[in-house]
C-alpha cells in the first residue's frame, strides 16, 4: 500500500521531532553540545565505545590481540550512552569530530594517535601489531577488499534495513521492500564468497571476518533487528556456519560484552580495564 505522497520543499528544513526512536540525538550539524573531558585509565590504548556492531568489532580486535600474546593491545574501554548524547562532549568531539562511536586514543607514541571510524581502527590495530592482516600484497588486498565492502554495505543494512523495520516511526512498505532486497543481495554476497572457504578472505581468519560478523553474523544468528524470519536468514547456510564458527572464539565472545548495557547481565560489561573484569571476584 502506497502512503500519501511527499512533496520535497524547495528548501529543507529540520523538524526536530522527525526521525523515530533516535529523533532526540539526530541533528543536521556537527560539534560539541557541551564541554566534558574524557576519562583516562592506566593503559596506553583507550576506547570510547558502545557494544553497537561498529564497537563491537573493535573490543574483538583487541581481545583477539591479546590472546595472540600481544600485551601491548591492553586496553581501557569506557562506555559512551549515545541515547544520552555522550558523543556530543567536548572531550569526544575532540576524538572523533564526526560524534560516532567508537573512537581510539594510543598514547604509546610519541604523541597521542587518535583513531576514528571502526575500519580506520581495525586497521590501525592490524598494522601497529603486526597481526589479523596478511603481508603478502595479493592476500592483504583481498583482506582490504572485504573491508572495504562492510564499511560500504552495512549502512544499507543498519541505516537502511534496519531504521526503517525496527526504529522508524512508522513501518513503509518501500524503504522496507528495499533495504530488505539489498540486505539479502548482500547476505548472497557473502554466501557465494564463503562457500569454498572457511573465512571471508581465505583460509585464515582477518581484520575482514571482524568487520563483518558483527553486523552479518549477528543477523544471521537472530541478534539484529529481530529479522532473522522476515529475511529467511536460514537460507545463507555457508554465512551461517562461519557466523557460529566465529562465535565459538573466545575473543568474540569476550569482546561482544564489553560496553554493553542491555540483555542478559551475564552477557554486560559496562567498562572494561583488565582481563580480570570479565570474571570479577
Amino acid at each position: 500500500m502506497m502512503t500519501t505522497p511527499y512533496t520535497p520543499p524547495t528548501v529543507w528544513t529540520w523538524d526536530s521531532s522527525n526521525g523515530g526512536e533516535f529523533a532526540h540525538i539526530n541533528r543536521p550539524v556537527a560539534g560539541a553540545t557541551h564541554e566534558k573531558t574524557l576519562p583516562v585509565g592506566k593503559h596506553p590504548l583507550q576506547l570510547y565505545s558502545l557494544a553497537t556492531p561498529n564497537g563491537v568489532k573493535v573490543t574483538i580486535m583487541l581481545e583477539e590481540l591479546l590472546a595472540l600474546g600481544h600485551s601491548g593491545a591492553e586496553y581501557d574501554a569506557w562506555l559512551i550512552r549515545i541515547g544520552e548524547g555522550d558523543q556530543f562532549s567536548s572531550g569526544f568531539v575532540d576524538v572523533n569530530p564526526n560524534s560516532k562511536i567508537p573512537a581510539l586514543v594510543d598514547s604509546s607514541t610519541d604523541q597521542p594517535v587518535r583513531v576514528f571510524e571502526s575500519g580506520s581502527i581495525l586497521l590501525y590495530l592490524a598494522e601497529k601489531f603486526g597481526a589479523l592482516l596478511p603481508t603478502d600484497p595479493a592476500q592483504k588486498t583481498e583482506v582490504m577488499n572485504w573491508l572495504f565492502w562492510q564499511m560500504g554495505s552495512a549502512p544499507y543494512l543498519g541505516g537502511g534495513f534496519g531504521h526503517f523495520y525496527a526504529y522508524a516511526p512508522e513501518k513503509l512498505e518501500y524503504p522496507i521492500n528495499r533495504f530488505s532486497m539489498e540486505t539479502k543481495r548482500q547476505l548472497d554476497v557473502l554466501d557465494r564468497q564463503l562457500a569454498d572457504r572457511p573465512y571471508i578472505a581465505g583460509d585464515d581468519y582477518s581484520i575482514a571476518d571482524i568487520a563483518i560478523w558483527p553486523w552479518y553474523g549477528a543477523l544471521v544468528r537472530g541478534d539484529l533487528y529481530n529479522a532473522a524470519e522476515f529475511l529467511s536468514v536460514s537460507d545463507y547456510k555457508n554465512v551461517q556456519r562461519w557466523a557460529n564458527r566465529i562465535a565459538e572464539r573466545p575473543a568474540v565472545q569476550r569482546g561482544r560484552r564489553v560496553n554493553r548495557v542491555w540483555g542478559d547481565e551475564s552477557e554486560q560489561l559496562a567498562e572494561r580495564h583488565g582481563a580480570d573484569d570479565f570474571n570479577p571476584a
